[in-house]
């Protein structure tokens, strides 16, 4: 079997802030761990589209990021909304998630389009909604990360969200208790962080994901020292956690 899995990462240059590329790294270790390559293919404005994709990162950025990469991301939209429709895993967060929905309208009353992957839209604010949060989802349990965002998300009917937030004030859009959102294996977040060394359950979802569509099943082939350092790995996202859980917003 080839072991190969190619994984996009979009916008480095522009859309990489709060640690967003360290989910990146995460992705990468765990799956050489599992006994795959890795083909690490940073995408950024007018470069090659890469021959396959199998996993799809996207980070945040500011508003004059957004506005950066537009007029790039609608050149690619179709590409990446078949990849989507085909059940290709991506993790998008923060800028990269507004721009997923259907429109980002700025602060300024600039009304950015997005690619329509996931149905919700955003409205930018005075008001930010910042600091550690824990967010509640059935298929992860407790999700740990750090929000800092002006924009308002608002999903639309039947799209689901990734988690719930107790507190009022913090998630999508401090009001109606979502957090992120869910299409297909498309999944979307304002968690930074980086979000994913402290949430293995939802990297390694993603892995399965990712090998599944490209060889239809998830084998890992992990030798002694490989499981030693994925347990320390989660034994460090444990930590980590636990330290993020009890600090105040």
């Amino acid at each position: 079997m080839d072991r190969r899995i190619d994984v996009l990462s979009l916008y480095p240059k522009d859309m990489n802030i709060y640690g967003d590329s360290g989910n990146v790294l995460s992705i990468r270790r765990r799956l050489e761990l599992f006994g795959y390559h890795v083909q690490l293919h940073a995408y950024n404005q007018d470069d090659e589209w890469p021959e396959h994709v199998d996993l799809v990162l996207g980070g945040g950025g500011q508003d004059q990021g957004q506005r950066k990469i537009i007029r790039d991301l609608f050149k690619r939209a179709d590409a990446i909304r078949a990849l989507a429709n085909d059940g290709v895993p991506m993790l998008m967060i923060c800028g990269m998630y507004q721009l997923f929905g259907d429109y980002f309208e700025t602060i300024e009353g600039d009304r950015l389009p997005g690619i329509g992957i996931l149905g919700l839209h955003t409205i930018g604010q005075e008001e930010r909604l910042i600091g550690n949060l824990v967010e509640h989802s059935e298929e992860f349990g407790d999700i740990v990360g750090y929000e800092n965002h002006s924009g308002k998300t608002f999903l639309h009917e039947g799209t689901r969200p990734l988690g719930t937030v107790d507190n009022p004030g913090t998630g999508n859009n401090g009001s109606d208790g979502t957090e992120g959102a869910r299409m297909n294996h498309v999944i979307g977040t304002y968690m930074h962080g980086s979000l994913l060394p402290k949430n293995p359950e939802i990297t390694d979802f993603l892995i399965r994901a990712a090998c599944q569509h490209r060889y239809g099943e998830f084998a890992a082939q992990s030798d002694a020292s490989a499981l030693q350092e994925l347990k320390g790995l989660d034994d460090i996202a444990s930590k980590a956690r636990a330290v993020a859980m009890q600090r105040p917003r």
